[in-house]
């Protein structure tokens, strides 16, 4: 019982630092343009992340129940997988590059259950794994970066004629949009794989024995069916836009300014193209790598510049934390799980 609560604040602790390592991408583009400042832009960034984070289910339940075997999850199992994607974030938010706090968590969960289950590969769904996580992963940047290419060649196209200072005050504007709406998308995304998280916890918690003798007043964690509690919701909600509030400057820097210069026009057309893109993922249960979709936009619309405006070795470097995500976290994930368990051996 009291491990079970342990790793609940394992991961609220997690969606917290989901909160200003991942949401500092969603408003690097606001900042970075100066259509709002740093406390406005998180101000705004929390509260939509708020209003996202309590609609819909569908990814949460994604995590929960469509990638790994629930027989062979334990509260262990979830608090290996929830640190191997806490070390992960922690280390490429000191670095400054913008890696993906969902693939961290998704391949601490594969990794904790492969050693739950001794290296039975079976407890891996691998048709879950691959419609919704492997081909994602790469298409979505691809979506990503000629969408972010296309609107911006097409807004370039109808708005020739106009000065550079009326398509800024127009588009300033516009940016307050698009940043809500990615803030919005985020939410739906984002927050809800921590959501599905503790509710594979409580589920699996509840059919193991782990609740027969919990008080009265603590009846609410009981799950004998897999379900996305109000209250889950709420706490995740609540935490990521705290964790909103802390920021997350190096990233910002990262894609606001070490990629390419962005004016708000670019802002709009990056922003745009991401929140629509994860918005539609989010519709369709997929729990999709919010930083890699963001990221490819910012590329994607900087190349309408000319080509040595885009910083190709940050963007090499960003292609390579992405790539070695879930492998690592994964192994962290599986070690983690296997020296946990070395006391009861």
């Amino acid at each position: 019982m009291i491990l079970i609560l342990f790793v609940i604040l394992a991961a609220l602790a997690f969606e917290y630092i989901n909160g200003f390592h991942d949401t500092a991408i969603s408003i690097a583009t606001s900042v970075s343009t100066k259509v709002l400042t740093p406390r406005q832009a998180v101000a705004m960034a929390a509260t939509f992340n708020l209003f996202g984070a309590l609609v819909g289910v569908s990814v949460a339940t994604t995590i929960g129940k469509g990638l790994v075997d629930t027989a062979y999850v334990t509260p262990i199992t979830v608090f290996c997988a929830l640190f191997a994607a806490i070390i992960w974030n922690l280390a490429t938010w000191w670095l400054g590059l913008p890696s993906s706090s969902s693939h961290a968590l998704i391949g601490g969960l594969c990794g904790a259950t492969l050693a739950s289950a001794h290296g039975k590969w079976s407890v891996i769904k691998l048709d879950g794994i691959q419609h919704k996580i492997v081909v994602p992963m790469f298409t979505a940047p691809i979506v990503g970066l000629l969408g972010g290419c296309l609107l911006m060649l097409v807004l370039l196209l109808l708005l020739h004629r106009l000065r550079p200072r009326m398509i800024n005050q127009v588009f300033g504007r516009l940016q307050l949009v698009s940043a809500a709406w990615m803030g919005f998308s985020h939410g739906t995304n984002d927050a809800q794989k921590t959501m599905g998280i503790i509710a594979l916890l409580l589920f699996t918690g509840t059919t193991a024995g782990s609740f027969d003798h919990l008080p009265g007043w603590l009846a609410f964690l009981r799950t004998p069916e897999f379900q996305v509690a109000v209250w889950v919701k709420v706490a995740c909600a609540v935490t990521m836009a705290a964790g909103t509030t802390a920021g997350g400057w190096r990233i910002i820097r990262t894609l606001g300014h070490k990629v390419v210069r962005l004016q708000p026009i670019h802002g709009f057309a990056a922003q745009t193209t991401a929140a629509g893109i994860i918005h539609l993922a989010s519709h369709f249960g997929i729990p999709l790598s919010t930083t890699q979709v963001i990221s490819a936009s910012i590329v994607g619309v900087g190349t309408s510049k000319p080509f040595h405006a885009v910083k190709w070795t940050m963007v090499g470097r960003i292609v390579w934390a992405w790539m070695l995500t879930m492998p690592i976290t994964a192994l962290l994930g599986y070690w983690m799980h296997k020296l946990c368990l070395l006391p009861h051996h």
